[in-house]
């Protein structure tokens, strides 16, 4: 039986929750859903964002709910879950993408600094992915849960002591779920971005130019990700093109963090001649 590439890659009429999808990298997956053909359901704490993203997918012919969520409150996901069911009666793909960084340095850190950081970024993407699961255990059909850890969960961070070990343990639970839901014929995966610049982080002023200090242009893989680099990840893990694929990390960074080190020992060799 053959397929068109529609079919394999595409999300026609598929139904998608992704949390975190009023801006930056989750508002991206959102709108590449939507592109692909996929009605999504977007989730994050600020409504007016929301909004805002919701009516850009409507524009694109699809449909989409703008539900405010506070991911790290049982009662909130299960209302986003429900509704989500209410409106499109099931539900085929979960993205779980909330979360964030932050914490004091460890000599000042407190329990209460931890537990918040885990709760944003680990306890969320369990309440989501086992609610997820369960409606799509019941629907009989299979489905996709895609998870949006970090490489800060791969590689050392001291400065993100709590988000690190919070984006770990989201790897660690994506292959545990991969395993428990594999006979429900649900595939559980997780991204991890490295350096990306999101139009806050741009904002903020953290992306680096485009050319170096000797002038000469710096290549495309050289360079932090773009959202769009994390949401075509996220397209091909929900699509039937990742029908065999589970329990896998995809790490999307190109080489930024090759040439940030690069650029670390090509001042420390400046400063030696």
């Amino acid at each position: 039986m053959s397929f068109s590439v529609e079919d394999t890659f595409g999300l026609k009429d598929k139904v998608a929750i992704v949390t975190g999808g009023g801006s930056g990298i989750g508002e991206e997956i959102s709108k590449a859903y939507a592109r692909a053909g996929a009605h999504v359901v977007i989730a994050a704490r600020r409504q007016e964002r929301l909004d805002r993203v919701a009516d850009e997918i409507r524009e694109m012919g699809r449909e989409s709910l703008a539900i405010s969520t506070d991911v790290t409150e049982p009662e909130q996901v299960d209302n986003l879950l429900r509704k989500t069911i209410e409106k499109f009666g099931r539900l085929d793909i979960m993205v779980a993408n909330s979360g964030g960084g932050g914490f004091p340095p460890l000599d000042k850190a407190t329990l209460e600094d931890w537990d918040k950081q885990i709760n944003l970024n680990l306890d969320s993407a369990f309440l989501c992915d086992v609610g997820a699961g369960k409606i799509m255990i019941e629907q009989g059909t299979g489905g996709k849960i895609i998870n949006i850890s970090s490489t800060a969960g791969i590689n050392l961070n001291p400065r993100l002591a709590a988000y690190a070990a919070a984006k770990a343990g989201v790897i660690n639970l994506t292959k545990t779920l991969a395993v428990n839901y594999a006979v429900n014929n649900i595939n559980v995966n997780c991204v991890a971005p490295g350096f990306t610049a999101t139009l806050g982080i741009r904002k903020a002023g953290h992306v680096p130019p485009d050319t170096r200090k000797d002038g000469t242009r710096i290549p495309s893989l050289l360079k932090p990700n773009e959202p769009y680099h994390v949401a075509d990840a996220c397209v091909f893990l929900a699509s039937e093109a990742s029908s065999h694929v589970t329990g896998e990390l995809m790490i999307i960074r190109g080489m930024f963090h090759m040439e940030r080190s690069n650029d670390v020992l090509r001042d420390r060799a400046a400063l030696t001649r």
